[in-house]
């Protein structure tokens, strides 16, 4: 089977061109091309599809042989691969996913795929469609906010829930490299109010004189780390940005359009009033082919 191994900004997976190659249990064979020590090396396995309702189809498995419905990064390199390796010449783009067909705009350097801004969609805010078992969370002080009951010292954190096909839950902190994410990760993914579990990502607003984009009273800029569900912490998640942008909105703390910086780079997100859709600008980087 060959492969190509890419990344968007740190967030890398083996891609498998199905075109030409076939992969018979993909949900089996994600763990094994991902361990980093016995395997190629990633976040999961993403397959590049034929389509019969946009111009290519992926599909994204995360490193535990879950499939997920959508993944922000990924889509960006999905795009890069097709309009590199001549799959699709078109510009904009579809891309056909378990969220639905999204459409990607390509910035191309002489024949190559730089960046794209993907159009995400609209974001999901009712519990019951992100799925969250509103009986088992708390009500908080905003319309979106929740407190969320934590077994490990009975804790109780602040979050506001996000769907953009897949579910997130949006924490704010002072201080997000104080946050102990190897070991509250987990409990968040599992834990007994996500019924597909969820994935969840800590976030610290910075001063607005930090931020040259920014308004005295819309902070334009934030750091998120990440605990993605099936594949723990990971450099960069492209539907949790999106979940971020959406929350700042929703609670009041950042602006429509804002820059985040995630441990492997930076995205630009911009929740737009004129169709209620996120759209998400980044990178996407091809590392190296293989045969595995």
């Amino acid at each position: 089977m060959k492969f190509t191994k890419m990344h968007g900004i740190g967030n890398d997976y083996v891609y498998v061109n199905g075109f030409v190659e076939k992969v018979a249990d993909p949900a089996r064979l994600a763990p094994i091309v991902s361990d980093r020590h016995t395997g190629i090396g990633g976040d999961g396995l993403i397959l590049i599809l034929p389509s019969d309702q946009a111009d290519v189809r992926m599909r994204m498995f995360n490193a535990d042989g879950s499939e997920s419905e959508m993944c922000g990064n990924g889509i960006r390199c999905v795009a890069k691969y097709a309009y590199d390796h001549g799959l699709t010449a078109r510009n904009p783009m579809t891309i056909e996913t378990g969220r639905g067909v999204l459409t990607l705009s390509l910035e191309v350097h002489e024949g190559k795929m730089r960046q794209a801004t993907v159009n995400m969609g609209e974001p999901i805010l009712e519990l019951a469609k992100i799925p969250v078992d509103a009986t088992k969370v708390v009500k908080g002080s905003g319309r979106h906010e929740y407190r969320l009951p934590v077994a490990q010292g009975n804790e109780l954190l602040d979050a506001t829930f996000v769907s953009m096909g897949n579910p997130h839950a949006v924490i704010y902190t002072p201080d997000v490299q104080r946050v102990d994410l190897e070991h509250i990760g987990p409990v968040i993914e599992n834990h007994p109010a996500f019924p597909r579990r969820i994935n969840a990502h800590f976030v610290q607003v910075h001063a607005s004189q930090h931020s040259a984009l920014s308004t005295q009273h819309s902070p334009t800029e934030v750091t998120m780390r990440t605990w993605e569900r099936g594949s723990g912490i990971t450099l960069a998640c492209g539907t949790g940005a999106c979940a971020v942008c959406v929350a700042g909105v929703l609670t009041g703390r950042t602006a429509r359009k804002i820059l985040i910086h995630l441990p492997g780079g930076d995205l630009m997100l911009e929740w737009r009033e004129s169709d209620n859709c996120v759209y998400m600008a980044g990178p996407a980087t091809e590392v190296f082919e293989g045969v595995w």
